[in-house]
C-alpha cells in the first residue's frame, strides 16, 4: 500500500508539473486558469486517499481543499477586472484570509511549544503588511481612485501568503528527518506564495505583463505539489505538528528577513497624503511595539527556562527534596561560615530498613510511594534552616545547622527514628518501616570537606544497620579504622583465590560406636601474602555480602571432593568416608550452584553421596522456596543435605519434615553445656530423640572433654567432631591425624584424654 500511493505521489506531481508547463507555454490566459482550476479541484480526491485511516487529520485535508479552491477561485474571478468593491472576488478574498488565520493559528498553538512561534508569525504578518501597504495598498488605491473594500482585501493576501510561507519554512526547520512530503508541501506552500506575489506587484504595475503568464503557472505547481504531498504515504507524518526548530538562528534570521523589507520600504519612500502619513507611523508604532514585546517575552522564557534548568539540576524528581549537589553545596557554605563554639551542627544520614522487601512484595509502584511519603515526614518534621535531601535510593541526609549540643543532636536522631512509628498510608494500604539513622558532627579536627561529613554519616548508619536496625549510631573515629579495615579485607578477599592464599583445613568426624573416621568437615583459612591470618567469622560475611562467595565456595567444592577422592586412592581414610562442605545463603540462592556441584563431582572423580552440603536454619527462612527448589535438585544428583547448628535458630519441626534433610548438627553451645548444665543435656536429648524418630543421621559439635563424649553416647547420639577428637589440620597433616585415632579404638575413658592430650 505505502510502495503504490508513493508511485501515485509521483505520477501525480510529473503530471501536475506537465500540465503547468503546458499551460505556460500556451497563448491564451484560459489555458493556464484551466490547468489552476484542475489542479485547485484535483485537491479534493486527494484528499479523499490521505484521509484513510492511519492518515492525514481530515480537518486539515479540508482546510486545505477549501482554502485551495477558495484562493483560485478569488484569483480567477479578480483576472480581467478592477479592483474594487466587487463583490465576488471581494468575498472569496476574505473567505481565504480566514481561512489562512485559522490554519495559521492552528499551527501555532496546537503545542505549547509554538506559542512563541505565533508572536514570529505575528512580526512577519505586521511586517509584510507594512510593506504591503506602501508597495500594493497605496499604488492600488491610486490607480482604482479610492480605498475600497476590495483593495484593502487585496492587499492583505500577501501578508497571509508571508505568513503561510513563514510556517511552512518553519515547519521543514523543525523536522531532523524531512520526509519526502515535507519538501513538496513545502515547495507547493513557497511556490502558491511566489505566484501571489507576483500577481500583486502585477496588480499595481511594479512588473510587467509577463508576469501574468507566470501567476498562474506557479500557482498550478504548488497545489500539484501539495495534492502529490497529501498523497504520498509520508504525508501522516509531514502534516503532524513538530518540535520547534532544531535551530535558533534559522528561524531567527527568518523571522528578522521580514523586517528588513518594511524597513527599507518604509525609508526609500515618502508619504502621499495625511492618511498615509499616519497609517505608517501607526503600522511603525504596533511593529516596535511587537518586536519589543517579542524580545521580552523571550528574555522571560529564557530566564523562566534557565530557572527551570537550575531546579531540575538541584532536586530530585521523585521527592522533590534537594539532591546530593545541593546538600554538598550547604555542608560546604557550613564548614566556611559557622564555625561557632556554641553550634553543633550535624548531619544525619538516614536509610530506610529491608525496602528491597517493599519493592518485591509491593511492586516499585508501592515502593516510590514510601520514597516521597518518608520525604514528606522529613521536611514537614524540621525546622526551615535544615536541609532535607535525598542520597540515593532509600537513602536520606540531613543537615541540621542549629544545633547548640550532643544532647540536642541525639535527641533530633531520636525523634527522626520516632516519625516512622506511625504507619505510612499507601495507595495500596497502611505500610510499617523503620529506619537506620546515622549522625555526624563536624569536628575542626576529623571533618575537613563535606564529603567528609557526608561519609562519617554514613559509616555511622551502617554501624546502626549493624547493630539491628531501627536504631541510632553516632561516629567515632574508631568506626572510620574499622571500615578502612574492612575495606583493606575486601579488597584483598577479591584477589585472595588468585594468589592462593586461600586454604583448606579439614576436621574429621568420629563414629563413637567404632571410633573410626567415618567424614571429614571442610573448614576454610586464609592466610595472607605477608603471613597475617584473617578469621573466617571476618572475612565470610564479607565475601556473603559482596558475593565474592560464589567462585571461592565453588573452589572449596571442588577442593574438598578432590582432597577426599586422594585420601581414598592413598589409604589415608576409607572409601565409605564422606566430605562435608559449608554452603552460604547467597550459594544457595544462586540458579546455578547445582551446575556448579555437578561439575565439582564430575572433575573431582567423587561419589554423590560422600558429599555432605551443609547449610543454616537462616536460609530455609530467608527464602523458603528458593532454597527448597535448590535443595531439591541437589538430592537429585544424589548429594546429602545437613541441617549445620541446629537448636540455635528457629528449629522448627515444620523445617525438619518440609525440607529434605538426612542429618542435624548439634550446635557446639549445647554440646558445651552438657557435663554440667541439666537444661542442656536435656535440650539434647530431645534433639536427638526427634533426629531419631525422623531417621536422621545425628552429629554434635564442638566436643572439648571426655564427660561431654560419653554424655552423647549415652544419649543416643554416636558421630561426633571437636577439638577433643582433633583440631582443623591441612590435607598434609590428616593421615598421621586418623593414624592417631585409630589406635585409640573405641575410646576407653580416660585413656581418650591422655592419647590426644
Amino acid at each position: 500500500m505505502s510502495r503504490a500511493r508513493a508511485l501515485l505521489s509521483t505520477w501525480y506531481l510529473g503530471i501536475g508539473a506537465a500540465l503547468a508547463a503546458a499551460g505556460a507555454a500556451a497563448a491564451e490566459p484560459a489555458s493556464r486558469s484551466a490547468v489552476a482550476l484542475a489542479a485547485a479541484v484535483l485537491i479534493v480526491p486527494a484528499a479523499l486517499v490521505a484521509g484513510r485511516p492511519g492518515g492525514v487529520r481530515r480537518s486539515i485535508l479540508a482546510a486545505l481543499t477549501v482554502a485551495a479552491l477558495t484562493g483560485v477561485a478569488g484569483r480567477l474571478a479578480l483576472d480581467g477586472r478592477s479592483v474594487d468593491n466587487a463583490p465576488l472576488p471581494v468575498a472569496l478574498g476574505v473567505v481565504g484570509l480566514a481561512l489562512t488565520a485559522v490554519v495559521a493559528a492552528g499551527a501555532a498553538a496546537d503545542r505549547q511549544r509554538w506559542k512563541a512561534l505565533l508572536g514570529d508569525a505575528g512580526i512577519v504578518a505586521l511586517g509584510s503588511w507594512v510593506t504591503a501597504w506602501v508597495l500594493i495598498s497605496q499604488p492600488l488605491a491610486d490607480r482604482v481612485g479610492e480605498r475600497s473594500l476590495g483593495v484593502i482585501v487585496h492587499s492583505l493576501q500577501q501578508p497571509a501568503a508571508s505568513v503561510a510561507l513563514y510556517l511552512a519554512a518553519i515547519a521543514v526547520l523543525a523536522r531532523p528527518h524531512r520526509s519526502p512530503a515535507v519538501w513538496m508541501l513545502g515547495s507547493g506552500i513557497t511556490a502558491i506564495a511566489s505566484g501571489a506575489l507576483m500577481a500583486t506587484l502585477a496588480d499595481v504595475g511594479h512588473v510587467g505583463d509577463w508576469a501574468s503568464r507566470w501567476t498562474l503557472t506557479l500557482t498550478s505547481l504548488g497545489l500539484f505539489a501539495i495534492g502529490a504531498a497529501v498523497v504520498h504515504p509520508t504525508s501522516a507524518a509531514a502534516f503532524r505538528h513538530g518540535d520547534e526548530p532544531r535551530s535558533p538562528t534559522a528561524r531567527l534570521v527568518l523571522t528578522t528577513s521580514f523586517l528588513i523589507a518594511p524597513t527599507v520600504s518604509l525609508a526609500a519612500t515618502g508619504p502621499d497624503d495625511t492618511t498615509d502619513r499616519v497609517v505608517r507611523a501607526v503600522a511603525a508604532l504596533v511593529l516596535a511595539g511587537v518586536v519589543i514585546g517579542r524580545v521580552a517575552a523571550a528574555v522571560r522564557a529564557n530566564s523562566r527556562h534557565r530557572a527551570e534548568l537550575i531546579h531540575d539540576a538541584q532536586t530530585d524528581p521523585l521527592t522533590g527534596l534537594a539532591n546530593r549537589t545541593v546538600l554538598i553545596q550547604r555542608t560546604n557554605d557550613l564548614l566556611r561560615t559557622s564555625w561557632n563554639q556554641d553550634l553543633h551542627p550535624t548531619m544525619f544520614f538516614i536509610d530506610v530498613d529491608r525496602f528491597k522487601n517493599i519493592n518485591d512484595s509491593l511492586g516499585h509502584a508501592a515502593g516510590d510511594e514510601v520514597l516521597m511519603a518518608v520525604a514528606r515526614r522529613l521536611r514537614d518534621a524540621l525546622p526551615d534552616d535544615a536541609t532535607v535531601a535525598r542520597m540515593s535510593g532509600d537513602e536520606y541526609a540531613v543537615l541540621h545547622p542549629s544545633l547548640d549540643s550532643h544532647a540536642a543532636s541525639m535527641a533530633q536522631a531520636e525523634q527522626l527514628l520516632a516519625l516512622f512509628r506511625e504507619p505510612l498510608t499507601l495507595s495500596s494500604g497502611d505500610v510499617f518501616i523503620t529506619v537506620s539513622v546515622g549522625a555526624a558532627a563536624i569536628n575542626l579536627t576529623t571533618t575537613t570537606s563535606p564529603d567528609d561529613l557526608v561519609r562519617h554519616a554514613h559509616t555511622a548508619m551502617y554501624r546502626a544497620k549493624d547493630s539491628g536496625r531501627n536504631c541510632v549510631a553516632v561516629y567515632d573515629e574508631s568506626m572510620h579504622e574499622r571500615v578502612a579495615h574492612r575495606l583493606a579485607v575486601e579488597t584483598a578477599l577479591y584477589r585472595a583465590l588468585d594468589r592462593r592464599e586461600l586454604r583448606l583445613y579439614h576436621q574429621p568426624i568420629l563414629d563413637l560406636r567404632t571410633g573410626d573416621v567415618v567424614g571429614f568437615e571442610a573448614l576454610m583459612r586464609w592466610q595472607k601474602a605477608d603471613g597475617g591470618m584473617v578469621s573466617p567469622a571476618e572475612f565470610i560475611p564479607i565475601a556473603e555480602e559482596t558475593g565474592t562467595i560464589v567462585p571461592i565456595g565453588a573452589w572449596a567444592l571442588l577442593e574438598a571432593l578432590t582432597t577426599l577422592q586422594q585420601w581414598i586412592a592413598e589409604g589415608v581414610c576409607s572409601p565409605e568416608a564422606t566430605m562435608s562442605v559449608n554452603v552460604s545463603p547467597r550459594q544457595l540462592s544462586d540458579a546455578s550452584f547445582p551446575s556448579v556441584v555437578s561439575e565439582a563431582l564430575t572433575r573431582s572423580g567423587a561419589s554423590p553421596h560422600s558429599l555432605w552440603l551443609e547449610v543454616t536454619e537462616s536460609v530455609m527462612i530467608s527464602e523458603p522456596e528458593v532454597a527448597l527448589a535448590t535443595l531439591r535438585k541437589l538430592r537429585g544428583l544424589g548429594v546429602r543435605v545437613a541441617m549445620d547448628d541446629f537448636g540455635t535458630g528457629y528449629s522448627s519441626l515444620s523445617l525438619l519434615q518440609k525440607f529434605p534433610l538426612q542429618r542435624l548438627k548439634i550446635d557446639r553451645a549445647f554440646v558445651q553445656g552438657l557435663a554440667d548444665n541439666p537444661n542442656d543435656r536435656s535440650l539434647v536429648r530431645t534433639i536427638v530423640a526427634m533426629g531419631s524418630s525422623l531417621g536422621l543421621d545425628m552429629v554434635a559439635e564442638g566436643v572439648e572433654s571426655v564427660h561431654q563424649l560419653q554424655v552423647l553416647s549415652d544419649l543416643g547420639c554416636h558421630k561426633a567432631q571437636g577439638y577433643l577428637i582433633s583440631h582443623p589440620v591441612p590435607p598434609e597433616a590428616m593421615r598421621s591425624t586418623v593414624s592417631a585415632l585409630e589406635r585409640l579404638g573405641r575410646f576407653p575413658g580416660l585413656r581418650v584424654d591422655a592419647a590426644l592430650g
